[in-house]
């Protein structure tokens, strides 16, 4: 079994698995999107949520979001942790994106990766869920996943875990899988302790089929 078969099966069993592949943050805009992606880094989606209703109910757009202080923000998504650093960030990406953009969030990667506190994840995410474009994002499950799975090989940077990944899976499958692959590695495959013998994938897996393990080639 090649890395391209494993991850075909891989797709195949995680949508029976998990119909339904969505974003776990909640937004309506894309600018939205953008802010919470910022403030869920070592933060759970669930609080980001629960912290952006006051953000978003004070400032409902890019320009209010804008125009308010570093220190405003700061007081609303402090709970998410590194409240200065994601204050100033989202501060500063609101504003490049009145300025410079129009009020609008753009739609290729080297343009979003022009935004304060915005890297290739982030941007990943908002091409993908945003305007439906082919994208992977490699957060901690994505990597987590694939080293177990064995679609990638004891790969750390999430630069080169997407860059593999682009080699073997079909482009337009690629943002819905990582949503897959945060539903399944907080269900089942955590990281200290995975079930894998309630694991859709332990007959493909590379850890999970110890037992019987299927040869890779490149």
């Amino acid at each position: 079994m090649t890395k391209k078969q494993r991850a075909l099966e891989v797709i195949r069993r995680l949508k029976e698995e998990y119909p339904l592949a969505e974003c776990t943050l909640d937004y309506d805009h894309a600018w939205q999107l953008l802010v919470e992606v910022r403030l869920a880094a070592q933060c759970t989606d669930a609080r980001v949520n629960i912290v952006v209703q006051d953000l978003f109910a004070r400032y409902p757009g890019i320009e209010p979001l804008a125009e308010a202080s570093v220190d405003e923000i700061e007081a609303i998504v402090r709970p998410c942790g590194l409240g200065r650093s994601k204050a100033r960030d989202i501060s500063a990406c609101m504003r490049m994106l009145r300025d410079e953009f129009g009020g609008k969030v753009p739609d290729t990667m080297e343009e979003l990766l022009r935004l304060p506190g915005v890297g290739r994840k982030s941007a990943n995410l908002v091409l993908g869920d945003v305007f439906g474009k082919p994208a992977i994002v490699t957060d901690t499950h994505c990597i987590r996943l694939c080293n177990r799975i064995g679609l990638v090989d004891d790969l750390k940077d999430p630069k080169k875990v997407e860059m593999a990944l682009w080699k073997i899976i079909p482009p337009e499958e690629g943002s819905d899988l990582c949503h897959r692959f945060v539903l399944h590695g907080r269900a089942v495959c955590d990281a200290r302790k995975p079930n894998c013998a309630a694991c859709c994938l332990k007959e493909v897996c590379r850890t999970g089929a110890k037992a019987a393990p299927a040869k890779v080639d490149g």
